[in-house]
């Protein structure tokens, strides 16, 4: 089974992407070379000639977790200005010169980093490349009250559209703010509180710019058909002269460590209840957080995983079930989301969860769950290199092995943690990690029906 669905994702794999079969399993890299500017600026180069096209993929050190009480939202609201104009790209005309060459571009911001692309036909690299050397080393020039305004309420709509205002959109940040103390650089939301984005200041924003979006806080992956003479030569000459940045502060936090469960309810617009249970787990790229990441597959992936088969198929008390291990760089969170049919109290449905993970830490994952996890694993992680820019591609994938674990030829580490875990390993990390151990319980409820929260009498309420 393993070896089929290695065969289907191997005969998408384009030339450069090395891989090969040792013993049963597939070992794959992107060769790469690797080069630093005096400036401090990281620069990664993958050829890929297989089609006529190459990825800008540039990462700040920066996310969430580099703000303060009380100044949050600022990483996020960068993600805004970033696309509005500097001193040689008058506004809108980023857009304008991608598309006008055939090119597009995206951006996101998270707890840890903020990151940029543009997947451009090839001939356009000096393009992409003058254009991210431009927001890099002069955006502040054209920063004014007015953008900055402009761009706040933009993402104070955002803000309202996919939190305020959607279902269930208040959870994720009030499971956070529980988790971690208000002190812990994951405790507020990425997207910031309304609060925050309007206190911020135009000096508030330019000092957060020269501090973190410098050469110095960043990396650039190129990849496709480019060679490395030809993206040092342009590198050189648009970031060459771009100035250091000062000093990254040290991030700093409080052990976060939960001594008990805390069960919440929060009451919201919706129709069915949802259970909401995270814990705190190891930070990512470790090999817990993969023996985590397989036991969420085993837990909730495919009508034959555990939870999905109890709750969805056979009990029939569930909508829908799923679970993720989110390992970040100063800790993970695993978590787990149920739910449930109308009118179904969720305690029934915590029962399971606890139930279930009780049970793997007891019985183990039999060998069927683990080998049907990790390939499943390995089949999307092949997939995803089969591009060579955008979300998850090689030059994005590069640039997050840099960021994370100091190198960018960790893809074949990466996947190993994986391969080499036995059913054993998995159990044993819902043993150290879930099974028993204090979470956050949310409840999300229809107004009105805390009658369906899970263990109201147990811990506080969220409304």
């Amino acid at each position: 089974m393993r070896i089929a669905a290695w065969t289907l994702a191997l005969g998408l794999l384009t030339p450069s992407l090395a891989a090969q079969q040792d013993g049963g399993r597939v070992d794959v890299h992107i060769p790469y070379t690797q080069f630093t500017l005096r400036n401090g600026l990281n620069v990664i180069v993958h050829r890929d000639t297989s089609l006529p096209v190459a990825s800008v993929n540039v990462w700040y050190h920066v996310g969430s977790k580099n703000e303060k009480p009380g100044r949050t939202g600022f990483a996020h609201l960068f993600e805004h200005i970033m696309f509005e104009g500097s001193a040689n790209v008058p506004e809108g005309d980023f857009d304008h010169h991608l598309e006008a060459a055939g090119g597009v571009n995206n951006g996101s911001t998270a707890n840890d980093r903020t990151n940029y692309w543009e997947n451009i036909p090839a001939n356009a690299l000096e393009l992409a490349l003058w254009l991210e050397a431009d927001r890099m080393g002069f955006l502040l020039e054209t920063m004014t009250q007015e953008k900055l305004d402009v761009q706040r309420d933009v993402v104070k709509n955002e803000r309202r559209q996919s939190v305020d205002n959607q279902p269930y959109g208040r959870a994720w940040e009030t499971v956070y703010e529980n988790l971690y103390p208000p002190d812990h650089p994951y405790h507020w939301p990425v997207i910031g509180s309304m609060e925050d984005l309007s206190a911020a200041t135009l000096d508030d924003v330019r000092s957060f710019f020269r501090t973190y979006y410098a050469p110095n806080n960043a990396s650039l992956a190129v990849a496709g058909d480019v060679s490395e003479r030809e993206v040092r030569r342009l590198v050189e000459k648009y970031f060459g002269d771009i100035p250091s940045g000062p000093p990254i502060p040290e991030v700093t936090f409080p052990d976060p460590t939960l001594t008990a469960d805390k069960v919440l309810v929060l009451e919201d617009a919706v129709q069915l209840p949802r259970l909401y249970v995270a814990w705190h787990t190891p930070k990512g790229y470790t090999d817990e957080d993969a023996a985590l990441d397989v036991l969420a597959s085993v837990l909730t992936e495919g009508k034959s995983s555990r939870l999905f088969k109890r709750l969805v198929y056979e009990e029939q008390v569930a909508a829908d079930v799923s679970a993720f291990q989110e390992g970040n760089e100063l800790g993970g969170t695993s978590w787990i989301i149920v739910t449930a049919k109308p009118d179904v109290g969720l305690e029934r449905l915590a029962a399971a969860v606890r139930e279930e993970l009780a049970r793997v830490a007891s019985g183990g994952v039999a060998a069927v769950e683990r080998d049907r996890a990790v390939n499943g694993v390995e089949t999307a992680f092949v997939r995803s290199l089969e591009r060579v820019g955008g979300f998850g591609g090689k030059a994005d994938r590069l640039n997050e092995y840099h960021f994370a674990v100091g190198t960018p030829g960790w893809t074949r580490h990466d996947l190993a943690r994986y391969q080499r875990l036995a059913g054993a390993d998995v159990a044993g990390a819902a043993e150290r990690w879930l099974a028993g151990k204090p979470a956050v319980w949310l409840s999300v409820v229809p107004r009105g029906r805390t009658d369906l929260a899970a263990g109201v009498g147990a811990g506080g309420s969220a409304r």
